[in-house]
């Protein structure tokens, strides 16, 4: 018996292990392709509907603001000063002070105006495609205050929602509105153009259209429903007019305005302040239950006010304020003598950015560079300037009413 050879031989590969791992990831990523293509074969793509629902709000921006504007983040509920840069998401809260107001864009291309003394979330706003189509959906809450809304460019299907404690309203295309939300629970709806679809609290539902007031009581109920009263346009002073004032007296100044175009005024009110905030500590004159379009003031001192004025009617209701209006009482018989700045300051705000503090007589106007500013009443005077990095001093020039001025030069410290 013989043995039989075994020609049967195997031949061993030696084969790196991180080859095997390539080799491997390899087949992972060509099978997870392929599934992705089969699947988009089958169904279509998966992504196309995810478009911008994933994107920064579109327009949630500020416009421009004064004063002081904060913003509280939905998700820190940290506190922000506001700034050009600040975008707003949902959930983030406005908050205009004593001297603040802010305009804002929002993703309908809607612009909403807040102002001083309110408090107003972003809820919703958003942009997103939707059936090959693009949609927003834009929700605003206001807990305190006034805010003046407009939809002018608002798109075909685009939601514009404003709650108050008392109302929701559904917002038309082209339309003006502003909502206010007072201390005694009491709100009110002021419709200038288009049309707003309002719900109550109290379960009354209508349509608010231009030119139409609505007032709500405390429990969501329409207490009253008229003829919107219309704001009174002032005629003089002037926006940026210079009075000038007697020789060591004061000016005597006419205010004078216009009857509102629309609804019938029973009579006026007239502020005139230091500020154009009309805060409480600059208001120096106060006048109510003003029956003639005219109020005469005979002895206002140099320096920059501001006055505005509104209607009351018989009913009660209360037009807005008109846009505040500005005018200088520049001092008379000044000599180059007493053209002069002193306790000149620089305070650091941010990067090349200063704010400029002094004082000089009243009526007075400062230039910086290509800013300037005029004297108020006691001489004091603010001014935000930029400088270069390489600045160790800057050129003040001051001008009187007369045509004198004078140049000083003052070191950055």
């Amino acid at each position: 018996m013989t043995a039989k050879e075994n020609r049967f031989s195997v031949d061993w590969w030696i084969v790196q292990k991180r080859v095997v791992y390539l080799t491997a990831a390899l087949l992972l990523v060509a099978a997870g392709a392929g599934a992705f293509m089969l699947y988009s074969y089958l169904y279509g793509n998966p992504f196309v509907r995810v478009s911008s629902e994933t994107r920064a709000p579109d327009g949630a921006r500020f416009l421009s603001f004064e004063g002081d504007v904060r913003v509280v983040r939905a998700q820190t509920r940290e506190t922000l000063l506001a700034r050009s840069d600040t975008q707003f998401y949902p959930g983030d809260i406005v908050q205009t002070q004593t001297d603040g107001r802010a305009r804002i864009q929002l993703a309908d291309g809607s612009t909403l105006f807040v102002r001083p003394n309110s408090v107003v979330t972003i809820r919703d706003n958003v942009s997103f495609s939707f059936e090959g189509g693009n949609r927003t959906n834009v929700r605003v809450a206001i807990a305190r205050g006034q805010i003046n809304v407009r939809t002018d460019a608002q798109p075909e299907g685009a939601s514009n929602i404003v709650e108050t404690p008392l109302t929701r309203n559904n917002l038309s295309a082209q339309t003006g509105v502003s909502f206010g939300v007072r201390e005694d629970n009491t709100e009110d709806i002021r419709v200038s153009s288009g049309a707003v679809d309002t719900a109550t609290r109290g379960g009354e539902k209508t349509t608010v259209r231009g030119g139409e007031y609505v007032a709500l009581n405390p429990q969501g109920n329409i207490r009253s429903r008229e003829r919107l009263l219309d704001v009174p346009q002032p005629q003089s002073p002037r926006d940026l007019e210079r009075i000038a004032a007697r020789p060591r007296n004061g000016a005597s100044v006419s205010l004078r305005w216009q009857r509102p175009v629309s609804g019938a005024p029973a009579h006026y009110r007239v502020e005139v302040a230091t500020s154009p905030f009309f805060v409480a500590a600059g208001k120096v004159i106060e006048r109510d239950q003003l029956e003639a379009t005219e109020l005469h003031e005979s002895d206002l001192r140099p320096g920059v006010y501001y006055w505005r004025v509104r209607a009351i009617a018989p009913s009660g209701q209360i037009s807005e304020w008109s846009e505040a209006q500005k005018f200088t009482v520049e001092a008379g018989g000044s000599s180059g003598e007493q053209v002069s700045i002193a306790g000149m300051s620089f305070e650091h705000v941010a990067g090349n950015v200063y704010l400029a503090r002094g004082r000089s007589q009243p009526g007075n106007t400062i230039r910086i560079g290509e800013r300037e500013t005029v004297t108020n009443y006691d001489g004091s005077f603010q001014l935000q300037i930029t400088v270069t990095p390489e600045s160790r001093e800057i050129v003040a020039e001051v001008a009187d009413s007369q045509g004198n001025t004078r140049q000083s030069r003052f070191p950055i410290k």
